[in-house]
């Protein structure tokens, strides 16, 4: 009996908790995958598709909201053309060193065709004939004047231009050349893309038309008196170049767009900068955040931490836009000076590189620009991205990309008028301080620096108040996004 009621004993504590262990895995196990249709997964389509459709839709309209700024920039551009002035000046025949008895042609032609141009009701350049009284009888001055940036480019029909025309035929002079009749002075560096896609391309249509116009009738002129004077039919045998092309334009850019190493420089590298300033927000922050988590360690009081985070955000500013400007430097723009032509009115050699505007000082000068444009730009990033979280900072990045590009890349003046607030984006003085600064083109950098310094004073202004909401999300879990 004893041994049957041994055999007949309960099962053990042992074997209960085996049994308990093997449902507690099983009730551990993943719940297996089932198929995208399963009514298990009913609501969970319902939530993607709605949250689909809500991200597209936002960015589509974003993308037709910010895309359309750098379209439309250049949507007037045959409209504003007009307000690339260029000046159509006429010394021909006039002032004290003129010939007296000889009725000026040249000069009166060209003229003709600007007024022609600008009456025409066509997209045109903004041509504005002026006479050598203007400018005190004095060729430098036009040339001065275009320096000035008072004209996009000059055309100057040189003293004496159509007595000279008469000296080559009626003296035999063979030593005329038509290319000293008249000038095209211009500074291609002061904007290339301006200069090379929107005037260039007419004003070397303008010379040929004005070349023709003085050709057809100076030749009809010399031929009729040539039939009745033998020696001047001679002379013309030895004087072709009076006749054909009897005139021609002498071409000077002030400030040539050189070396091309530039273009990066002055343009499509910028936008690199506007980058390299949005993402320091995300490789520095959780750098920053250290000092928030009491891990071994107390927190950091809150505004101690705003003054240490803004400091090193700028610190890290003055390293990063050094590295940004030694990459021109490594790729051979100059910045120790060395051009032999310093004069403003004279064409500089581009054999000796681009003429920069501060000599040994350019380097430095050109550094400080990129670090006060990255405190511009950046700090402005660092606020957006504060507030609007993730991942709004993308679009925020696309939009600061492209308003800057849109007014920095081209002309204002040609984009239509809503574009005005143009002057006062970070960009746009950026891009002008750089362009005087290796070019040594007209300088208003003292403005540039200002407007820049400003960005960055609004923004470290606000920056206490962005790393507060900051806070404030991090502490009550503020989510940004819905996905």
């Amino acid at each position: 009996m004893s041994s049957k009621e041994n055999s007949s004993e309960p099962p053990s504590d042992n074997k209960q908790q085996d049994g308990d262990s093997e449902k507690g895995k099983e009730g551990d196990e993943k719940p297996k995958p089932v198929g995208l249709f399963s009514p298990e997964l009913k609501h969970v389509r319902r939530e993607i598709a709605w949250k689909w459709l809500l991200t597209t839709v936002i960015l589509m309209i974003a993308i037709m909201a910010v895309l359309s700024l750098y379209w439309a920039a250049l949507y007037h551009v045959e409209s504003n053309i007009s307000s690339l002035v260029v000046y159509v000046v006429d010394f021909d025949g006039q002032g004290p060193a003129s010939v007296p008895g000889v009725e000026p042609l040249v000069g009166p032609i060209i003229q003709g065709l600007a007024r022609t141009q600008v009456a025409s009701g066509t997209p045109t350049l903004g041509w504005g004939p002026l006479f050598g009284s203007d400018f005190n009888y004095d060729p430098i001055a036009v040339r001065q004047a275009v320096y000035d940036w008072d004209a996009w480019a000059a055309i100057i029909i040189m003293p004496n231009a159509t007595s000279q025309l008469y000296n080559a035929v009626q003296n035999g002079n063979t030593s005329y050349d038509p290319m000293g009749a008249c000038q095209l002075i211009y500074q291609s560096s002061r904007d290339d893309t301006n200069w090379y896609d929107f005037m260039y391309p007419i004003i070397s249509q303008f010379q040929t038309q004005a070349t023709t116009m003085v050709g057809e009738q100076w030749a009809k002129m010399v031929l009729q008196n040539a039939t009745t004077d033998q020696t001047l039919l001679r002379n013309l045998v030895n004087v072709p170049q009076a006749i054909s092309p009897a005139i021609g334009f002498s071409e000077f850019d002030l400030r040539p767009f050189y070396p091309y190493t530039a273009i990066p420089a002055t343009t499509i590298g910028l936008i690199y900068l506007i980058i390299l300033s949005f993402f320091s927000f995300a490789f520095y922050l959780p750098i920053w955040f250290r000092f928030l988590n009491p891990q071994g360690h107390p927190p950091l009081r809150f505004i101690e931490f705003i003054v240490v985070r803004w400091g090193g955000t700028v610190l890290a500013y003055f390293f990063l836009s050094l590295a940004y400007s030694f990459v021109s430097l490594a790729f051979q723009i100059n910045f120790s000076g060395g051009n032999p032509i310093t004069s403003e009115t004279q064409a500089t050699d581009i054999a000796y590189g681009n003429p920069d505007a501060y000599g040994h000082g350019t380097f430095p000068v050109y550094w400080m620009l990129n670090f006060v444009a990255m405190c511009a730009l950046g700090l402005a990033c660092e606020n957006v991205a504060m507030v609007v979280g993730q991942p709004w900072t993308g679009l925020w990045l696309i939009f600061w990309v492209i308003t800057n590009v849109s007014t920095g890349f081209y002309d204002i003046d040609i984009e239509p008028a809503f574009f005005r607030w143009g002057y006062a984006w970070p960009l746009h003085n950026v891009v002008e301080a750089s362009r005087q600064i290796l070019f040594g083109l007209h300088s208003r950098i003292g403005l540039d620096f200002g407007v820049l310094f400003a960005w960055a004073a609004i923004n470290t202004a606000i920056f206490p108040l962005t790393c507060w909401f900051l806070m404030y999300k991090r502490k009550h879990q503020v989510h940004e996004y819905w996905a």
